[in-house]
């Protein structure tokens, strides 16, 4: 597989036509934030004679709009005066702390801990599902603009988070029976060769570890580089380890991003999503909404129809994550709500497994169900899909309407109706709530 990040990634761009301003803008923009894009993305999904406006163009080069004007700037007269690159590289650290790189508390309040060490490597958020980040799977076979873990990918062993020993995972899986899933993710997990994956998952198997019922892989695989399951050196071993996975009794769960729809048209994805299927494995499909890439509702529409056609299931719509390249992925949540709801209009009942739009927050997965007036009063009404404190889960909530509101943070609590124990409460200046109390007549 033939890759392509910094000098050569501009090259690329070069090559197939991209003028020296861009060239300049990529630079500058690549030099606080991870890019890389791979020969299958680079060769047969993106369409160059519509770049730069091409949607997969957008999702996986650099835009100067992904950086802060004065951040832009700054780095823009470093590079142009030929600054020394130790100095260049200090103000791309400094501009990555301003992005947030850690968002929803994750090392704060998700990192577990095992005879007194911190298992960084580990996120523990939800009783009954564990996140492993094994760190030999720390990369991807391309870059996504949006990552909401672009921190793994900038060189930062700060910033970044890897479990070095299959043993630490099992011994905090011995010791805490409560989890049932375990999430492999990243980076990319199927960078991984078989071989070493296998070291991984082969100890969940063993019946000590019974009460582990779940295996998910959270991957971008299908979408940017098929051939890891059709034609990739250990292509039929990945597939004969996720039918051992299956025949021990697991449920194997590929969590794929497929952010646009053209990502499911080249005959090798269609090849290789037969050959999961074929182990006994439920592809699921998830993606976040983001602004110059997916944010039509005949996009989502097209993909969750064609997911079905194609035996995956549609999962979940996201919202952009408060980190990163936000301020030039995102989208208010009014109008992505909008989206959601004319996509889903677009599809049968099979497509419409589909949740969203979905904030992974501090507090977990907050769903915004519907723009609505209750007591005179113009809400978002919300509900925790999953939460950090599972006596939420189900919970309904809501928040003032606003137009240009983009995240969880940005929301300000209505009707006196919130949930204890929540942050923003008090940053807002509102005393923490009681539980909720059910809403006026004419509430949903």
């Amino acid at each position: 597989m033939k890759t392509y990040s910094h000098e050569r990634l501009a090259a690329l761009a070069r090559d197939r036509g991209m003028s020296e301003e861009y060239l300049r803008d990529l630079r500058v923009v690549s030099s606080v934030l991870p890019f890389k894009v791979n020969e299958y993305v680079a060769d047969q999904l993106i369409d160059w004679s519509a770049a730069p406006d091409d949607p997969i163009f957008r999702l996986t080069f650099p835009h100067r709009d992904m950086l802060p004007p004065d951040v832009f700037e700054n780095i823009a007269a470093l590079l142009d005066s030929e600054a020394p690159r130790d100095v260049v590289r200090k103000a791309a650290a400094d501009a990555q702390e301003l992005l947030n790189p850690h968002p929803g508390d994750q090392l704060e309040a998700n990192v577990p801990m095992l005879d007194g060490r911190r298992l960084d490597g580990l996120q523990h958020k939800y009783d009954e599902t564990l996140l492993v980040f094994p760190s030999q799977g720390q990369t991807c076979h391309a870059y996504c603009g949006y990552c909401f873990r672009w921190a793994q990918f900038v060189g930062v062993a700060e910033l970044r988070q890897a479990l070095r020993s299959p043993q630490d995972l099992t011994g905090y899986l011995a010791n805490h029976r409560e989890v049932t899933d375990v999430l492999f993710t990243g980076g990319d997990p199927m960078i991984m060769k078989t071989a070493v994956l296998q070291r991984w998952i082969e100890p969940l198997l063993d019946p000590a570890m019974e009460s582990v019922r779940t295996l998910r892989f959270g991957t971008k695989a299908l979408s940017y580089w098929p051939a890891r399951f059709t034609s990739d050196a250990d292509a039929d071993d990945l597939l004969r380890l996720l039918e051992r996975c299956v025949a021990a009794g697991r449920h194997v769960a590929v969590m794929a991003h497929f952010s646009h729809p053209r990502e499911l048209e080249t005959p090798v994805v269609r090849e290789a999503i037969a050959r999961v299927r074929s182990t006994g494995a439920v592809i699921r499909a998830q993606a976040p909404l983001i602004a110059h890439v997916n944010d039509r509702a005949d996009a989502w529409s097209r993909m969750w129809q064609q997911l079905v056609e194609l035996g995956v299931v549609p999962y979940y719509m996201f919202v952009e994550r408060d980190t990163g390249a936000r301020s030039y992925f995102g989208v208010p949540l009014a109008e992505a709500l909008d989206i959601y709801n004319n996509a889903i209009r677009g599809v049968s009942g099979l497509a419409r497994s589909a949740r969203g739009p979905v904030m992974s927050a501090s507090p977990g997965k907050v769903l915004l169900d519907s723009v609505t007036d209750v007591a005179g009063e113009r809400v978002f009404s919300l509900r925790l899909l999953q939460a950090r404190d599972a006596r939420l889960v189900g919970r309904q909530f809501f928040a003032r309407y606003d137009p240009k509101a983009e995240w969880f943070d940005d929301l300000r609590p209505a009707l006196g109706s919130w949930f204890p124990g929540q942050a923003d409460c008090e940053a807002a200046g509102q005393p923490e709530p009681e539980a909720p109390q059910p809403p006026a007549a004419g509430g949903r």
